[in-house]
């Protein structure tokens, strides 16, 4: 017999360390991004790591992704997936993945998470490394007195900011949230993205609500971060980017914490 968390959060000894999600939802929002939702075991995560994931497209193989939902008994996932060019695996689950495939999910890992005693955040988030900050942020939520905390979200264009709609929203529920889109590119590519046009909607920021320049522009912007906890996710290249830029510019490397996306 095997046992599984009790209700502190502990993992006892025998637990298992593989569970089974299933997958109810597809939802490809750009020609190269889906979003997956699951449920099933209970995956004893904590908000802003990243799994494993096997899916049935590729056995054998696993890819590492950040679920971006909080932790929660019931079992439900949700993964943001970007298709790498030239990566067949994470292609494959943009494109086909289906309702009732059964994902593996293993090895919980990363450290991205914000500190009971801060009081002031700072997100930096590219791409899909959105997907651990809204788990971090919905863990916020539950908290007492939940710290200050600015979200910066970086795209190529405004297209590319895939979640705008939901942000907006979230940050009506949450005053102690604020969302800062950035693009590198003010104007969209003029060629047709299908997906992107049978999901739009008029929910989300607007041109003038965005900053133009790179996530690690806007840092060097901002000055040195001394009061801050700063969390960085995105591809490993705006990821190492972004974190010489905030130390070069001052921010102490010791507050800062990152994962590639």
């Amino acid at each position: 017999m095997t046992l599984g968390p009790d209700e502190t959060g502990a993992i006892h000894l025998d637990a298992p360390t593989e569970w089974s999600s299933t997958v109810v939802g597809h939802h490809r929002l750009r020609h190269d991004l889906a979003v997956i939702r699951l449920i099933g075991e209970y995956v004893p995560f904590l908000a802003g790591q990243s799994v494993e994931v096997e899916v049935p497209q590729h056995p054998g193989m696993r890819r590492r992704l950040s679920p971006a939902l909080a932790p929660s008994l019931d079992g439900k996932l949700e993964f943001h997936v970007r298709a790498v060019p030239g990566g067949w695996c994470s292609g494959s689950i943009v494109a086909d993945t289906a309702p009732g495939d059964e994902w593996r999910i293993t090895e919980p890992a990363g450290w991205l998470s914000v500190d009971e005693q801060t009081s002031d955040v700072v997100m930096l988030a590219g791409g899909t490394g959105l997907a651990p900050m809204r788990s971090l942020l919905l863990e916020l939520s539950r908290r007492p007195a939940p710290p200050r905390t600015h979200l910066f979200i970086g795209g190529r264009t405004p297209r590319d900011l895939y979640a705008s709609d939901m942000l907006y929203l979230l940050t009506d529920e949450l005053p102690w949230l604020t969302v800062i889109p950035v693009v590198e590119n003010s104007q969209d590519p003029d060629w047709v993205d299908p997906w992107y046009e049978k999901c739009r909607v008029d929910i989300g920021f607007e041109l003038d609500e965005m900053l133009e320049g790179t996530l690690a522009d806007v840092v060097a912007e901002m000055g040195p971060l001394t009061n801050h906890q700063v969390l960085v996710c995105g591809s490993p290249g705006m990821t190492r980017t972004t974190v010489d830029r905030l130390i070069q510019t001052g921010t102490p490397a010791e507050v800062i914490r990152y994962e590639g996306a």
